[in-house]
């Protein structure tokens, strides 16, 4: 690791926001021009599930989230080495949620400020208190205690979710969407607009965030077995132990989604330990390849990504990357049949964006909350 950064990570991290960047409809465009049973499977990868399942597409989020868990053992430390107070470690743990809670406000159209139809939940939102509640948890317990907590937060969930129903809705099944918990608990408590179901239910919501949590506190897990030395584990055996917890967590969703479904809109315990498996194995393959094997100049085009991913998030909102990308290539894609114009369109959104980001990195500027 070249100057303690874990280059995997950031790789990881630009892989996976690669898909929220246009890469899934590139897919989907190139899946078109060659119809099968094969192809069509891909091409559903890349859009959510409706309710119970998982595809590709789920797992971009948590994957995420779990990123942002497997960086604090680093940050922590490096913030230890450099003399900060568990005061001040706090203040900046809680800053830095606020601050992705109030950017995701932003990206739902705070500036407008139609605060009754403003939208409160988001993704970053999300994130911010997930990464929180795990962050302090890792402060106060150690890897025992933590992973009690961790499996009685998803037991508990597990429960809540499949016996405890909307007392607002009749005769309704209690992990359906019309009669779920958690979309009550939002209706009461969560202000602003609620994305789905007119207003009932909203899939980054209160209580769903609690097994968020969960996914965070598995990449902390994860970073404290990659941050030891490797004269104490070498990094074959962390691969190997990643390699391992992944496939403990999917035999654990397996089993588990007989009880309660793998489903990502009300992040259901399944859910957690089936993208947590995806998240680990992931870790693990990108780790292996790029700080122990030491292959890395392929990783520049995900880390000019990962290392300003929530930038490019947020500034798909606020810039055309479409109408850039279609002044350049718009009348050569007008020239061919429209299943190729539309690769070479949604090709073009994904070079612009990239290029975007490129620019940020020569010019060494990053958004850092």
């Amino acid at each position: 690791m070249k100057n303690n950064r874990l280059m995997s990570l950031d790789a990881l991290r630009g892989f996976d926001m690669f898909f929220i960047m246009g890469l899934s409809g590139l897919v989907v465009a190139l899946c078109a021009l060659w119809p099968n049973p094969v192809t069509e499977a891909i091409s559903r990868s890349m859009s959510h599930v409706q309710w119970d399942g998982l595809r590709h597409h789920d797992t971009i989020f948590p994957l995420f989230l779990f990123l942002a868990g497997v960086s604090f053992p680093f940050s922590y430390a490096k913030q230890r080495e450099k003399g900060m107070s568990t005061t001040a470690i706090y203040l900046k743990i809680f800053r830095r949620a606020a601050i992705l809670i109030f950017l995701g406000m932003v990206y739902n159209g705070f500036f407008k400020l139609n605060f009754e139809t403003l939208r409160c939940a988001s993704v970053l939102a999300r994130i911010g208190i997930a990464w929180m509640f795990a962050a302090i948890l890792y402060l106060n317990f150690g890897v025992r205690s933590r992973a009690i907590i961790a499996a009685a937060i998803l037991v508990g969930y597990a429960l809540l979710t499949k016996y405890v129903g909307a007392p607002d809705v009749v005769d309704a099944d209690p992990l359906s969407r019309e009669g779920n918990i958690v979309g009550y608990i939002d209706r009461l408590f969560l202000p602003g607009r609620l994305i789905y179901d007119d207003n009932r239910f909203d899939p980054e919501g209160l209580l769903s965030a609690v097994p968020a949590i969960v996914t965070a506190m598995l990449g902390m897990f994860t970073g404290e077995l990659i941050r030891k030395p490797e004269n104490e584990i070498s990094g074959n055996r962390k691969t190997l132990y990643m390699l391992g917890a992944a496939v403990v967590l999917a035999v654990v969703a397996i089993l588990g989604k007989g009880f309660v479904p793998i489903n990502k809109m009300l992040w259901s315990s399944t859910f957690v330990c089936a993208v947590g498996a995806y998240s680990v194995a992931m870790m693990a393959i990108f780790y292996y390849i790029v700080d122990v094997r030491g292959w890395q100049k392929w990783t520049l085009v995900f880390r000019v990504v990962g290392m300003n991913s929530i930038t490019i998030y947020l500034a798909q909102r606020f810039i055309n990357f479409s109408g850039i990308a279609n002044f350049f290539i718009g009348g050569f894609a007008g020239k061919l049949p429209e299943q190729w114009a539309e690769v070479v369109t949604q090709a073009g959104y994904v070079a612009a964006c990239w290029l975007f980001l490129y620019f940020l990195y020569r010019k060494k500027t990053f958004l850092k909350i």
